[in-house]
């Protein structure tokens, strides 16, 4: 049973900083795409960001230049930092693996950014 597991959100200012972190139990980890999406209240869940196993990032638009993802394949953990946030970046953020047809999904943390 593979279990993701996300930490790392919390209340934070306007233009501040937050680094959010996803433990992932699959054995072969470097062969998943890992990927942070999030879902803002009343709206659908979008993604954020995405790394393939070979380190290959993608990113939408409003976040590209401030949020960053990696991935520690020895550590079978994924990592957004998020800088400069807007509090239109308040969401639930969750961490998705994907693999051949496979779809894991964590129960997500909340980031609000708020003053």
């Amino acid at each position: 049973q593979v279990q993701l597991v996300e930490s790392g959100g919390g209340l934070v200012q306007p233009g501040g900083s937050l680094r959010l972190s996803c433990a992932a139990s699959m054995i072969i980890f470097r062969v998943y795409t890992m990927g942070w999406y999030r879902q803002a209240p009343g709206k659908q869940r979008e993604l954020v960001a995405s790394v393939t196993g070979g380190g290959s990032t993608n990113y939408v638009d409003p976040v590209k230049g401030r949020f960053t993802i990696s991935r520690d394949n020895a550590r079978n953990t994924v990592h957004l930092q998020m800088n400069s946030l807007k509090p239109e970046d308040t969401a639930v953020y969750y961490c998705n693996a994907y693999y051949n047809g496979a779809d894991y999904w964590g129960k997500g943390t909340l980031v609000t950014v708020s003053s």
